[in-house]
């Protein structure tokens, strides 16, 4: 990171299936020179950009080919990112595991893992190159914790909380990648589960400062942690 030279950073930011992260995250654009967005709505996919020359992702974190993609035009356009928020993330519908049906669990675990992996295999050798980059994972109370009827969700938590601990033993100095519990919030992920309970949580317009000012003053002592907002 260029904590002292250049306390602005570029981020690399993927969304998850979720509108409430544009106003989530639009904080942590405005604490950036440069944030690439690629937001995943209902199952399609939308390209989507806080700043109307920012380049930003095509296609969904899940398929390989196009983070390959994403991560050549960022190159191209903007340069290597700084930091990395690999926030691309579902749900499944409340269910027992074995009324779960197949196509929702592969799902939840090809956005939420294959996802993460995909944007790992493609962007830390080009901060490697660098010789610096600061990774975000993000992961979940459930991804240290179980409960029933979202035995997915937890499974693929519990996984990325897993990649991020190897893979930290892996980076070579000067870059760090942490696991990052965001916290209750009122998104409509949140309202899948607690239904109109959820309104009693924290707003993401709210929460986005709290988790800009931490992410940014991470450092590469914080490798390998698993941290909360």
């Amino acid at each position: 990171m260029r904590e002292e030279q250049n306390p602005r950073k570029s981020w690399d930011v993927n969304h998850p299936n979720d509108p409430m992260t544009e106003p989530k995250c639009s904080p942590m654009a405005g604490e950036a020179d440069r944030v690439f967005l690629g937001l995943r709505v209902l199952g399609l996919t939308r390209d989507y950009s806080w700043r109307q020359n920012t380049p930003y992702s095509h296609g969904l974190p899940r398929s390989n080919s196009s983070v390959e993609e994403l991560a050549r035009a960022v190159v191209e356009k903007k340069g290597v990112p700084d930091i990395i928020v690999n926030n691309a993330g579902t749900i499944n519908r409340n269910n027992r595991l074995w009324e779960v049906p197949v196509e929702e669990f592969d799902t939840v675990i090809d956005i939420n893992v294959k996802g993460v992996a995909n944007m790992l295999r493609h962007f830390i050798p080009l901060m490697i190159e660098r010789k610096q980059g600061i990774i975000v994972n993000m992961s979940s109370g459930w991804g240290r914790s179980a409960a029933a009827q979202v035995a997915p969700y937890c499974a693929s938590k519990w996984a990325v909380e897993g990649l991020t601990r190897s893979v930290a033993k892996e980076l070579p100095s000067g870059m760090a990648i942490v696991a990052l519990n965001p916290g209750v919030i009122n998104t409509d992920m949140l309202t899948s589960c607690f239904g109109s309970s959820s309104s009693l949580y924290q707003t993401p317009e709210s929460w986005a400062p709290k988790a800009a000012t931490m992410i940014l003053n991470l450092t590469i002592a914080d490798n390998g942690a698993s941290l909360s907002v």
